[in-house]
């Protein structure tokens, strides 16, 4: 029998999360930043989104780091991947502070590689056994590491960006940028206008109390987005998550781009323009291999999460394979000629690119775009892979796959069932051509997992 492998504990999907104060203390940031410090020593750039308790949670993780003898650099208030992109190629590490798309009073921790990447799973397992069995290489008094500050690094990231496109590319349109009182706030305005667009803001100001909308960018709580792209005839708005990730859209007509539909008219842009592989998650919509076949491209599908679309696209290049884009079915789009991380800055200036290369508004782009009907819901589940396992057993006569959870596949409609990275929760997600065929299927797995829940 093959030993099972070690899970992690603290830490998610994308990071280590939870409420300020309760669940996430200084005192457990303090030991990140020295299990992580012990495991990758020399110079690590750190840097925190606007959330009210980030100043206090990075001091302490900054003290963990210096503890364990890394000297470290603090990149102040920016985006994820412009920490990212600082520390690819230039650092030994990073870690940032911010729980990302979560409402005010939570906060986190990302760990971040010399490539800029994500730290892997089974890294993150090692770095929270060091945790537990406090095995810190904590430094005698003379070989604790220094601390510079350097806030003005960010604006390699925003060069970095801007170098990608044609100067100028976005000469004389208009864009309304909410950055939701995050740290986009000085990236997001500042690329856009570096290639020629006039930009308006919409909670511009930095704010970790997000005052104008919570950091998760809803429909509903982009209606001044839209309202402002309408009054100002702009060509669209692009909304930013808490730590600028991911980029959402809405169009001149001030209506919501759902997020799959973003990913698909980038894919098509970019698959046009050279044929190569897209990766993405299991939990992505058809539209996007739909898209990619017709522009004879293909599709390579991983776990649902950021680090294993991003990890997948770098083994594939390592393997001398051609990959051109990738993503999830969020907003988080990866731009591998730029880095291997989402990036809501880069997508935001892709957009202008895309809307700038044609004679198209960002709604017929959309509107061409064929047909898929989602349906989502989650369950409380005390134990996932018992009920996962039953599902398998049920569908058995249908195409079943296990990249994540179980995948079920009907011809054009599918259902994934995956538990969830950060809750005691399973997540569905059905999808089809046709609405009837979605909420028929959707139905019939619901009938399964409720008869098998615990009463």
């Amino acid at each position: 029998m093959r030993p099972e492998t070690q899970k992690k504990q603290l830490f998610g999907t994308n990071g280590a999360r939870g409420i300020a104060g309760k669940d996430m203390v200084p005192a457990l940031v303090f030991q990140i930043g020295a299990a992580f410090g012990s495991m990758r020593k020399g110079r690590i750039a750190v840097g925190r989104d606007t959330r009210t308790s980030g100043n206090s949670m990075l001091l302490a993780l900054k003290a963990g780091l210096r503890g364990a003898g890394c000297d470290v650099v603090d990149c102040g208030v920016l985006p994820t991947p412009a920490l990212q992109y600082i520390v690819k190629d230039n650092f030994d590490g990073g870690a940032m502070i911010t729980a990302s798309h979560n409402p005010p009073e939570y906060n986190g921790v990302k760990v971040i590689e010399a490539d800029g990447t994500e730290m892997a799973d089974e890294d993150i397992v090692k770095l929270e056994q060091r945790m537990f069995n406090r095995a810190l290489d904590v430094q005698p008094w003379d070989r604790v590491g220094h601390e510079v500050s350097d806030p003005a690094l960010i604006n390699q990231y925003v060069m970095a960006v801007v170098r990608h496109f044609p100067s100028q590319i976005g000469r004389g349109m208009l864009v309304v940028v909410d950055p939701g009182s995050g740290p986009a706030c000085t990236t997001t305005p500042e690329i856009l206008k570096m290639l020629g667009c006039q930009v308006l803001t919409v909670n511009g100001t930095m704010d970790g109390r997000f005052p104008g909308r919570m950091p998760e960018p809803t429909p509903e709580g982009l209606a001044a987005l839209s309202q402002l792209v309408i009054s100002s005839g702009a060509s669209f708005g692009v909304a930013h998550d808490g730590d600028a990730d991911r980029a959402v859209f809405v169009d001149e007509k001030g209506n919501y781009v759902e997020e799959n539909q973003e990913f698909a008219v980038v894919v098509q842009h970019l698959c046009q323009q050279q044929k190569g592989i897209i990766v993405t998650p299991v939990s992505t919509s058809q539209l996007i291999e739909a898209i990619a076949r017709r522009e004879g491209c293909s599709v390579t599908y991983t776990r649902v999460g950021s680090i294993y679309v991003a990890r997948t696209m770098h083994s594939l290049e390592k393997e001398g394979k051609k990959v051109i884009f990738g993503g999830e079915g969020n907003g988080g789009l990866i731009f591998p000629g730029h880095q291997f991380c989402r990036d809501g800055g880069m997508t935001a200036a892709m957009m202008v690119s895309i809307l700038a290369s044609g004679n198209e508004k960002l709604s017929e782009l959309v509107g061409r775009l064929p047909k898929r009907h989602m349906i989502k819901d989650r369950v409380r589940a005390a134990i996932p892979e018992k009920l996962i396992e039953k599902l398998g057993h049920a569908f058995r006569d249908d195409l079943v796959e296990h990249t994540d959870g179980i995948k079920i596949s009907r011809s054009s409609t599918w259902g994934l069932i995956r538990a969830s990275g950060t809750e005691p929760l399973i997540r569905i997600i059905v999808e089809s051509d046709d609405r009837v065929h979605a909420e028929s299927f959707f139905h019939e797995l619901m009938d399964i997992i409720s008869q098998n829940l615990p009463r």
